[in-house]
């Protein structure tokens, strides 16, 4: 059997439910949040990494006031990921010069080129060889 509540009583757990939500969503964007600024109608970015949902309402109202814009063209929200350092990225991969390779295990290796072009991957074929000689494919 169950119980039904009374309108009075309704009404009180709707309120107390609402004030909870409430509580929940401002914990959510909390002074570690970072959020991004950006123009709604041509979604441009303006601002990145704006931290604090207090500080991104005051950016965005005053990137809206100095760009001469209307209320509804200026929006922000919490940026998916949290920003990071480069020693937090860690230096996976192929080097900005395309000369280097470093595994997994932090190991540089030189890449190697070949000689012909290949139109279905618009560019060549590179690899590295390993201490035991092995070849591997980067791409």
């Amino acid at each position: 059997m169950t119980q039904t509540l009374r309108p009075q009583a309704y009404r009180c757990w709707i309120e107390n439910t609402r004030n909870h939500l409430a509580e929940q969503s401002i914990q959510l964007y909390s002074e570690e949040t970072t959020f991004m600024i950006y123009r709604a109608d041509t979604n441009a970015v303006l601002a990145t990494g704006v931290k604090g949902y207090d500080e991104a309402k005051r950016r965005a109202n005053a990137l809206r006031s100095s760009n001469n814009l209307k209320w509804d063209q200026v929006k922000f929200k919490a940026e998916r990921r949290t920003p990071q350092t480069p020693s937090q990225r860690g230096t996976f991969g192929v080097s900005g010069s395309g000369r280097y390779f470093t595994d997994g295990s932090g190991r540089r290796y030189q890449v190697e080129y070949s000689r012909r072009y290949n139109p279905s991957k618009r560019g060549r074929f590179r690899g590295y060889y390993d201490d035991q000689g092995n070849y591997h494919d980067i791409d």
